[in-house]
């Protein structure tokens, strides 16, 4: 398969032959769904915590004898009954969503999500992301000339070969995530419109999912 190569200009200079079995698969939905489920299940953080009776402070002395007060029978203070005390079967900062993804069910998920952009051209391959100055004008001045070219993107994933100075550039702008080509992911893939790829990321997934394939 053949893609155009763009410069910072969104002009076309040149063209680039990818592998097939990276940005070729077919779509899997089902699969899709369930490695996007479960990363989105790993990124959630437990805050919702409430104390039980036996996290709750005080409490230790029995209110009042247990019988001739001619008053309903007591332990604790802290008592979810009473006012003050644990709370019965509220949220807990214990639960775990963790869920285990399968290394080869994560590896085939984002080729199948990188073949969809790249039948949608919604991926965008660009010569390097090379800068004169490390600076944000800079690229959302490059930015602003692909969405002149290809629509204006509600989100862009820029997968830089390194983690060099495109990272300091665009950690700036709204709605611009920037991730080095080896720890791309399906979510990160179809969480953004665009994926501006260099010619150089795009050897470096190449080479760790087809080498990944062959092992």
């Amino acid at each position: 398969m053949e893609l155009p190569v763009y410069n910072h200009n969104a002009e076309k200079v040149d063209q680039i032959t990818v592998s097939d079995s990276v940005f070729g698969v077919p779509m899997n939905k089902d699969l899709l769904h369930q490695i996007v489920t479960a990363q989105l299940a790993n990124k959630r953080q437990v805050i919702a915590h409430t104390k039980g009776r036996s996290e709750v402070r005080g409490g230790g002395k029995k209110p009042w004898a247990q019988k001739g007060t001619g008053r309903a029978r007591h332990g604790s203070t802290r008592s979810p009954i009473w006012r003050g005390g644990g709370v019965t079967f509220g949220p807990s900062k214990e639960k775990n969503f963790k869920k285990k993804i399968n290394k080869k069910m994560l590896q085939k998920a984002l080729k199948v999500a990188l073949s969809s952009k790249t039948r949608d051209g919604q991926l965008i391959v660009i010569d390097s992301f090379e800068l004169n100055q490390p600076k944000t004008k800079e690229v959302a001045t490059m930015l602003k000339h692909f969405s002149s070219v290809f629509g204006k993107p509600s989100s862009v994933l820029m997968v830089s070969p390194t983690n060099g100075a495109i990272v300091r550039a665009a950690r700036n702008l709204p709605n611009v995530d920037v991730v080095q080509a080896a720890e791309v992911s399906p979510l990160m893939v179809l969480s953004s419109t665009f994926i501006l790829v260099p010619k150089e990321a795009v050897q470096i997934i190449e080479s760790k999912w087809i080498k990944s394939a062959k092992s």
